[in-house]
């Protein structure tokens, strides 16, 4: 396919490690130049930013707190304004914290706060922002499984991926025709939020049709297909978990 995305930017929040930075590395390796977000993480986004300028493209590495409106606002300007434009998002930044569906008291008001104002506010705030700049474009909101079952960490997690999927229809009809607006709602993917669950996750796998838990390069690759594809693909939330959901 050649560099189907040369001479464009992508932004990718949460860029520095696992699913963020597969993402990022994807893009990069179709021709786009790549921003890579962090809140925390700095030497790893330095060291994804490093990654993708070895693919020869153009990186940044850029702190800030997605659940932020400012923080947000002012990362986008200095993408758009230091490189002249924005043509990929995907808001990969996210949070959460295992409680189990049972132990409703493990979940107090700091934890629904924080996870609602990352995973939900911030997907928000980041599409406002790249609209604005965006004459045309691509946006991909990193769902869950979790939103469509009410599985997974917690509860105020599964709800607020249910919230990006249900924001992600929203925006598409909002952003139409111009900026296109897509999930990935990921299974269980091997990432640091699974460090010291092997025993479990292979259990897991096991009952899954593809018979093993998924990689951030599985993500990845449905990122990119998305960024490079048509104007006709919007408003779709794309389950990438290995059969899970059947």
């Amino acid at each position: 396919m050649g560099v189907p995305l040369a001479n464009r930017v992508a932004l990718v929040t949460g860029g520095g490690t696992g699913i963020g930075r597969a993402i990022a590395l994807g893009l990069a390796e179709s021709g786009a130049d790549v921003a890579i977000n962090y809140s925390r993480s700095r030497e790893d986004a330095e060291a994804t930013a490093g990654a993708v300028r070895e693919l020869g493209r153009r990186a940044l590495a850029i702190k800030a707190d997605v659940s932020q409106d400012r923080d947000v606002r002012e990362m986008v300007r200095r993408v758009a304004g230091d490189w002249g434009r924005l043509d990929v998002l995907v808001n990969n930044a996210g949070t959460t914290k295992f409680v189990d569906h049972k132990h409703l008291d493990g979940l107090d008001e700091e934890v629904w706060d924080r996870i609602l104002a990352v995973n939900v506010k911030g997907t928000f705030f980041c599409c406002r922002a790249a609209a604005h700049v965006m004459t045309e474009g691509r946006i991909i909101n990193i769902g869950s499984v979790a939103g469509v079952r009410g599985h997974g960490s917690s509860i105020a997690y599964a709800a607020s991926k249910g919230a990006v999927h249900t924001m992600t229809l929203s925006l598409a009809r909002a952003l139409a025709p111009k900026i296109t607006v897509n999930a990935i709602a990921p299974g269980l993917i091997e990432t640091r939020w699974h460090l010291g669950r092997e025993g479990e996750n292979a259990r897991i796998a096991e009952r899954l049709p593809a018979k093993r838990i998924g990689h951030p390069e599985d993500i990845a690759h449905i990122a990119v297909a998305i960024a490079t594809s048509t104007t006709f693909l919007t408003g779709q939330i794309i389950a990438v978990d290995g059969g899970g959901l059947l």
